[in-house]
């Protein structure tokens, strides 16, 4: 692809054609894979609440939530119900609906919720969103690990806003999963493996980024994974250096939970994201080197690993929208 192409906005992935199926290096993708499951899983044990929730009466406002799931679900998957083109839209409401009875089940089981108790932040997050998944639209245009059909756009600038829609509930989806995902977690820090952060590591994170996304152009058959694991380290890098502070801090007192808990809100989302998407009119399919057998839904099964690291990077991404709100108010006074 020529490199002026790069420069198109906004980018549009096209089917290609990659390596086909090979068992070594599925193999070789699935120990590490299986390791990063287990070590969530352990962590998760670990913190788990010892006890039963004090359950409080459902918000009304969360039945709207569970309807718009509902309609939007039966629009998605059915045709005839509604007209093409609010079909396409479907996934949007099915999402939004999702965010509401998520945040709703949080608050009966902990009282309190994204949605209702840090709303500023949690609005903040939605063209946060849009911003970040269209981050990986961008470099998606090198690796190709997916593509779209069904879409109906008349130009860019509709093919962007019917695109922004569905990409703005991303990470408030992971936010609200998580919320209810720590409800039943204990609130207490729970001692694991200690990680001491070393002053070399946040270079070497950026260098390491910052290389693997270089190579992601030349070599895409190899650096597919890239996608998922160059953004993070970069982010997590830049962090360290710029702010002189962490994401990860809690690690070095043995606290995994800010990596469990993203990573399982992620891999929750991302059965929903595939489930939802599968009998969609505008949905995405999946192309991905050495990996592309054993389908759940569209998606490879190798290819929910990704979610790990892609949930880790939305709960940085979520940190640094928190700090920026928190830090408006000081400005302002």
């Amino acid at each position: 692809m020529p490199f002026a192409a790069y420069l198109d906005f906004p980018p549009r992935t096209v089917a290609a054609a990659h390596a086909p199926f090979s068992w070594a290096v599925f193999a070789a993708l699935s120990l590490p894979a299986a390791a990063g499951v287990a070590l969530i899983a352990f962590v998760l044990w670990r913190a788990r609440a010892p006890g039963r929730a004090v359950l409080r009466r459902f918000p009304w406002w969360g039945w709207i939530g569970a309807a718009l799931v509902a309609l939007g679900w039966l629009a998605a998957w059915t045709e005839g119900v509604v007209p093409a083109e609010w079909r396409r839209q479907a996934f949007t409401v099915l999402w939004v609906g999702a965010i509401v009875l998520m945040n709703a089940l949080a608050c009966r089981r902990a009282g309190h919720a994204p949605l209702t108790h840090r709303t500023a932040w949690f609005l903040a997050l939605f063209p946060a969103s849009a911003a970040m998944w269209w981050l990986f639209e961008y470099l998606n245009q090198f690796a190709r690990n997916w593509y779209y059909a069904g879409v109906v756009a008349s130009g860019d600038c509709d093919y962007f806003l019917q695109a922004t829609l569905p990409f703005s509930t991303v990470l408030p989806a992971l936010a609200s999963m998580q919320a209810c995902l720590a409800t039943y977690m204990r609130s207490e820090s729970v001692a694991f493996a200690r990680v001491r952060a070393r002053r070399w590591l946040a270079p070497a994170c950026l260098a390491c980024g910052v290389a693997a996304l270089g190579a992601m152009p030349v070599w895409p058959e190899t650096f597919f994974s890239a996608l998922w694991l160059a953004p993070l380290a970069v982010l997590a890098g830049l962090q360290a250096l710029v702010l002189r502070e962490s994401y990860f801090a809690p690690l070095a007192r043995g606290d995994w939970r800010c990596v469990a808990q993203p990573a399982l809100a992620a891999l929750a989302c991302g059965f929903l994201w595939e489930l939802w998407n599968y009998g969609s009119l505008a949905k995405w399919h999946y192309s991905i080197a050495f990996v592309q057998r054993f389908h759940l839904f569209e998606m490879p099964l190798l290819g929910y690993a990704g979610y790990l690291p892609f949930g880790v990077f939305c709960a940085l991404v979520m940190n640094l929208v928190l700090d920026a709100d928190q830090e408006a108010p000081r400005e302002r006074t």
